[in-house]
């Protein structure tokens, strides 16, 4: 990836070119520009912050994903096809795992970096063929979300070559998760089924019906 000429290729590749061999809070903006041959306001232009490089960075690894991303195979359990999107992800990664991990140390949450976690992790869901509408979904969302972020720390410190580390860490957590979806999807159902039978059933008047009369006003009947 970002090997084209593109200012937002090559200012994503100096950021993690730099961030592979240096702190990233040290790292400066102006340091990245220069890396990337082009002047500051060029720089902004395209990006307000370096949360924003990293962003660019998630969308782009999403995009590759979604591109490699293999036609659904109906016999697979939704919980195997996960698996192979989140190892995908990584294979994907791998090359940027020391700039990740430069990253990762010294990150601050803020909005912006949270919001496009939730969305690279929407996209992974709708690559293994998981839906992510309603409340289920969101509920979906929030547990990958929660179970990549711990996988994603112990791929950051395996070194095994074929990551047996990170890929049973992966398939421990998915195995808990799947248990735990199972009864959260039991549960919506039922609120769901409650709502309906609990919803009151408004019939329609007839053509010309007005209804019946407005009681009459104090003054008439006195």
């Amino acid at each position: 990836m970002f090997e084209t000429a593109s200012l937002t290729d090559r200012v994503i590749k100096a950021a993690f070119e730099l961030a592979a061999r240096r702190p990233w809070p040290q790292i400066t903006l102006l340091e990245i520009a220069d890396a990337a041959t082009v002047s500051l306001a060029e720089l902004r232009k395209e990006f307000a912050s370096k949360a924003a490089i990293v962003s660019a960075f998630t969308k782009a690894v999403d995009e590759e994903v979604l591109r490699a991303a293999a036609k659904r195979d109906a016999s697979e359990s939704p919980r195997d096809r996960i698996f192979e999107v989140i190892m995908r992800r990584l294979d994907v990664l791998g090359p940027y795992r020391s700039a990740l991990a430069s990253i990762t140390r010294s990150a601050v949450p803020d909005p912006h970096s949270l919001r496009s976690y939730l969305c690279s992790q929407h996209w992974m869901l709708q690559a293994a063929g998981v839906r992510t509408a309603g409340i289920g979904g969101g509920v979906r969302l929030a547990g990958l979300a929660g179970v990549y972020a711990q996988v994603f720390r112990t791929w950051l410190n395996d070194e095994d070559p074929g990551l047996a580390r990170t890929m049973a860490a992966l398939d421990r957590r998915l195995r808990r998760g799947e248990s735990w979806l199972m009864r959260v999807d039991e549960a919506c159902q039922g609120f769901g089924h409650m709502a309906r039978t609990l919803r009151p059933r408004v019939r329609p008047r007839p053509a010309g019906d007005a209804g019946p009369a407005a009681p009459p006003a104090p003054s008439e009947v006195m």
